[in-house]
């Protein structure tokens, strides 16, 4: 629009024909030249949101596979009960549940994702300028609980989120870095929980299941062989990129790996690692930062392994919390070992084993309410958030700093006051008080003495008017008329003075 009205404004001044001619012409190309860029810088950021979204949609292709897959299991697991006839002992023990147990568990469950959401914050909130907001890390963490429940290996996790954090305004590197910074701090949470838990409960594990605890040790192990595989990627990018440059072309030239699968894989490896590893060591270098992540992770954690205490105390049985814990760790550890969607067969086995000394008959209902609680109502939960999109465009940085900021001075006034709240302008006058207390400006107390001097001076004129009127009054005229006069004609000075 703008451009037509200046070549119309144009055509109105009188010009050579050549030049009229070659004005519009040179404008139409420049605009056609205008057009040609804006178009590829438009194409390409297309390019990379369709590239991350194919990915979501091969997600939620996984997901519709999974769904078919656990209705399997569910119908397998009914035949089991039928056939076991275990039918009854379930339906009893469903009957006796106490609710407000199994609601708490619910509410308990419910701070695994508020301190997973308070965990990504705690990644950028040292970054003034990262434009992703605090509903936009809901919709991540709401993706991850999701698509690690319904992806084998919860593979479908990592690209819905770096999808969603694209979506929020990150480059496809840095939302690969910030998601692979925040998997290596969950894994290590994951290790090191399981760890305490070794030192405060390895005896119990040994005495109730005697050798069968060297599977517990053999997946601590293989916990702490992924994590430090994670670390060394992260620490030293370089020969991980030369061995895998090296895997790469091995597996090309026997034709394991088809050229379109290498470009890919070669692109993630040359360039992706590195990113890994600056965006790491640059969270690394805020150690209090990542400190106080790695404690909300195992706070997280910990919701999460709780809920089989939950469970008990629903039946109305004795439950140590610091048992249920370590064996809700442990139980989760095999969950993770099992490459199947939330780890069927093995979240099975693995409650049987660990839980059926606590829950006795109630095993079967208790194994069937923490799997809903723990699987399939955090799923019915995050589908609707992973839509949710912040729209401030303001970082958590900035945000954050405000307010603190308005937060320390509500407290503790501005600095430099001795720890007073200062006023923000205005007059406040106290009553039964002599003095009248100015603030907000830096002349207050010249302004108090104005003030004062100006009540001094009003109530001295008062006292002479009234002594005026008294006298006027004996000397005044019969007429009412002449006193109101008399009385108007010497108000006036006083007034004035």
């Amino acid at each position: 629009m703008a451009e037509d009205q200046n070549n119309a404004e144009s055509a109105r001044v009188p010009a050579p024909a050549a030049e009229s001619k070659a004005a519009p012409a040179s404008a139409s190309k420049g605009a056609r030249g205008a057009a040609k860029r804006v178009s590829m810088k438009v194409s390409a950021v297309r390019t990379v949101a369709a590239e991350d979204r194919e990915a979501d949609k091969k997600s939620l292709g996984q997901v519709r596979k999974t769904v078919v897959f656990l209705g399997f299991v569910a119908i397998a697991y009914a035949l089991y009960l039928v056939l076991s006839g275990q039918v009854d002992e379930f339906v009893t023990s469903l009957a006796g549940v106490d609710l407000a147990w199994i609601v708490a568990g619910v509410a308990c469950f419910m701070l695994y994702y508020v301190f997973g959401v308070l965990a990504y914050v705690l990644s950028i909130i040292a970054d003034p300028d990262n434009p992703v907001g605090i509903r936009d890390l809901m919709s991540v963490e709401a993706s991850g609980v999701f698509f690690m429940r319904l992806t084998p290996n919860s593979a479908g996790a990592p690209p819905a989120q770096i999808y969603r954090l694209t979506r929020a305004g990150l480059s496809v590197g840095e939302a690969s870095a910030l998601n692979f910074t925040r998997t290596v701090l969950y894994e290590a949470g994951e290790g090191v929980f399981a760890a305490i838990m070794l030192l405060f409960c390895g005896t119990y594990f040994y005495e109730t299941f005697g050798d069968v605890t060297l599977i517990g040790v053999f997946l601590f192990g293989f916990k702490v062989v992924q994590v430090g595989a994670m670390l060394f990627l992260c620490l030293f990018p370089r020969p991980v990129v030369a061995i895998g440059n090296w895997a790469l072309r091995f597996a090309n030239r026997r034709g394991w790996l088809k050229d379109e699968k290498y470009e890919q894989w070669y692109e993630m490896v040359n360039t992706q690692v590195v990113k890994f590893s600056s965006a790491f060591k640059r969270s690394a270098k805020n150690v209090r930062e990542m400190l106080l992540t790695m404690l909300v992770t195992l706070l997280q954690l910990g919701c999460m392994y709780a809920l089989p205490w939950f469970v008990l105390r629903s039946f109305g049985e004795p439950a140590d919390f610091l048992i249920c814990l370590a064996s809700g760790s442990m139980l989760e550890l095999l969950i993770n070992a099992v490459p199947l969607p939330g780890g069927a067969g093995g979240a099975e086995v693995g409650f049987a084993i660990l839980f059926k000394g606590m829950y006795g008959v109630h095993t079967t209902a208790g194994f069937v309410i923490w799997r809903a609680v723990e699987y399939l109502l955090p799923v019915l939960i995050a589908a609707p958030c992973m839509g949710m999109r912040s729209t401030s465009g303001e970082s958590i940085n900035r945000r954050w700093t405000r307010t603190w900021k308005r937060f320390r001075e509500f407290v503790g006034g501005r600095p430099g006051t001795g720890g007073r709240r200062v006023a923000r302008g205005g007059v406040t006058v106290r009553p039964g008080a002599k003095r009248t207390v100015v603030s907000g400006g830096p002349s207050a107390a010249a302004a108090g003495s104005d003030i004062e001097a100006r009540i001094a001076a009003g109530k001295a004129a008062a006292a002479r008017r009234r002594a005026a009127e008294k006298g006027d009054a004996k000397k005044a005229a019969p007429t009412s008329a002449g006193s109101e006069i008399t009385v108007k004609i010497k108000r006036r000075p006083t007034a004035k003075k």
